[in-house]
């Protein structure tokens, strides 16, 4: 369960390493154009904090484990993402972004298992 734990926790990181740091260096226009078109409900600043608060808990799934310094910040990241999703869900709920809502649940879901299993029964 560990090695399900660490993988389903690197690949949760890895995608929001990666769509924090797109959120983080291209225009709130480009984004817009490339189908995020949640963008336009929020400031380009707001958009650029999502952004650092994705790369955050991207790092925070795996770096404090991997490092041995302070471990219980990984549960901890994982809550974070179940947060940061919960309000996902109410923005594209009002946009009626029905798919993206289901992208949502699904990280839900899997964040909630990291959550689970690192804060209980295969904690560090």
């Amino acid at each position: 369960m560990n090695v399900a734990l660490w993988i389903v926790a690197s690949v949760l990181a890895v995608a929001f390493l990666a769509g924090g740091a797109m959120k983080l260096v291209q225009p709130k226009e480009k984004l817009a154009a490339s189908g995020f078109g949640f963008v336009e409900d929020f400031s380009e600043n707001a958009v650029k904090g999502i952004g650092a608060v994705e790369v955050l808990a991207g790092i925070g799934l795996i770096l404090p484990a991997a490092l041995d310094i302070a471990p219980v910040l990984v549960p901890l990241a994982a809550v974070g993402v179940v947060l940061l999703m919960i309000g996902a869900i109410v923005v594209h709920g009002r946009r009626k972004e029905t798919q993206s809502i289901v992208v949502n649940v699904i990280l839900i879901a899997v964040a909630g298992f990291v959550a689970w299993g690192r804060f209980g029964p295969h904690s560090f």
